[in-house]
């Protein structure tokens, strides 16, 4: 009875001490004001970037005025030959007395890769007679045989011929387009190492335009 008691009067005090006045008081302070140029300053980066308009670029030139040179692995000739090529099958003039749209840059390497072939010994699993005795002696009895396959990984080294192509905007120096790409297979003459050549330059500029 005393601990209800107690516990009334406890609830009481704290019923009467909420209804008190609360001693903190909410303040702020104004925001300064705008500076001037504000109301006549646009703020880019509070709206997302338009899309590259890809339609506009209609002509090409070398960047920096230099077409490839010095390349490792092949002729720069060819380079450009196949650039030049894969560019116009995507809609890329060459520039007629002056820059073009869009900057071009080329370069080919000669790499190694490591290849992995696997390979599997076959064996096959089997049940039944099979002979058994010496010389001059014989007969069959029943008993267990395997066949079976076990795989055997088999590592190699290949040299692969990359490309990479880059485009720039000739108006703002931005990037555009960057991608490269790597053919191996038969290098052993001229005519294997240009097919290879423009099959890797074909393959760096398959995504042009991004859709």
């Amino acid at each position: 009875m005393l601990y209800r008691a107690f516990c009334l009067a406890l609830v009481a005090f704290a019923l009467a001490g909420c209804q008190g006045s609360n001693p903190y008081v909410a303040s702020s302070r104004p925001l300064p004001p705008a500076p001037a140029q504000a109301a006549h300053t646009f703020d880019a980066s509070a709206y997302p970037a338009a899309p590259r308009d890809y339609g506009r670029y209609r002509s090409w030139s070398w960047r920096a005025g230099q077409s490839p040179s010095g390349v490792a692995g092949g002729d720069p000739g060819q380079l450009a030959d196949a650039v030049s090529g894969a560019l116009d099958q995507h809609g890329l003039r060459p520039a007629r007395g002056g820059r073009g749209d869009v900057l071009v840059s080329a370069d080919m390497r000669v790499e190694r890769r490591l290849r992995q072939v696997r390979d599997y010994d076959s064996y096959d699993p089997y049940y039944g007679p099979y002979p058994y005795g010496g010389v001059g002696v014989g007969g069959y009895r029943n008993g267990y045989g395997a066949y079976g396959s076990v795989p055997v990984v088999r590592t190699y080294e290949v040299e692969v011929l990359v490309v990479r192509i880059d485009l720039f905007d000739a108006a703002t120096g931005q990037p555009v387009w960057s991608a490269s790409a790597e053919t191996s297979g038969d290098k052993s003459s001229p005519r294997a190492r240009e097919r290879a050549l423009r099959e890797s330059v074909d393959k760096a500029l398959s995504g042009y335009p991004p859709s």
